[in-house]
């Protein structure tokens, strides 16, 4: 699977869900009553909805997210791949290369999501994420897939580039190629496995973004309508 196009596209999308707003806020307005319309609405611009979470929130769904039943799950099905695709080989086959690939996975998301949420609050950014409020499946499909390089700062949750967001799947990868892969691995196996995972983040928001069906679903059980716990717009934390 080719995926060398991935950053580029990423990038771009991010770039163009962040520069139409930017167009509409410095556009002319057509007479002195509009002016004075704009000047006093481009505030709307931003999410009213938006509520910041506290740290008690955005601690405990960093636990539910890096040791929780999802990246669990998620590492055993990763795991059972690499398994039939004998990946690594030194690893062989049977419960005692499953088990390594297992702790593999489940390590590399770990440390994935470790590194993004320390980051995040170097940064000062919202690492959670959050539904689209639009709809349509093209704008909802574009919001999922500019989440995943994209977050939310300050108190009115506009939107920003997240470099914690683009930097996190490389560490894990990178981590995991000098920590625990056999020798012959590089750096390049790691840029490599960075790109999967930061593919499978893609499809990770999309599945979070369309299979949400209710506050009483099997997915909110889990956790997975809402992968980071964001609070429920227009709601207290």
């Amino acid at each position: 699977m080719k995926v060398r196009g991935l950053m580029p596209l990423l990038l771009a999308i991010a770039g163009l869900t962040i520069l139409p707003p930017l167009a509409m806020a410095q556009s002319p307005a057509d007479s002195q009553d509009s002016s004075s319309t704009v000047a006093s609405t481009t505030p709307a611009q931003l999410d009213f909805a938006y509520v910041r979470p506290t740290q008690a929130t955005k601690l405990r769904n960093y636990a539910f997210d890096a040791f929780g039943p999802y990246p669990i799950v998620g590492a055993g099905l990763a795991a059972g791949i690499s398994q039939v695709q004998n990946t690594p080989p030194e690893w062989k086959q049977g419960a005692e290369g499953y088990g390594k690939r297992i702790g593999s996975d489940f390590g590399i998301a770990a440390v994935t999501t470790t590194t993004r949420y320390a980051l995040s609050e170097a940064f000062k950014e919202d690492a959670l994420y959050y539904r689209c409020e639009c709809k349509g499946l093209f704008p909802r499909l574009r919001h999922a897939v500019i989440s995943t390089l994209t977050a939310r700062r300050g108190e009115d949750g506009h939107r920003v580039f997240s470099f914690p967001a683009l930097l996190a799947p490389y560490a894990g990868a990178m981590t995991a190629v000098y920590a625990w892969y056999p020798g012959r691995y590089d750096a390049k196996d790691g840029f490599r496995i960075g790109n999967y995972s930061l593919l499978g983040d893609v499809g990770e928001n999309i599945a979070l973004e369309f299979l949400y069906s209710g506050p009483h679903s099997w997915l909110s059980r889990i956790h997975m309508n809402n992968r980071h716990g964001a609070p429920t717009p227009g709601s207290n934390p």
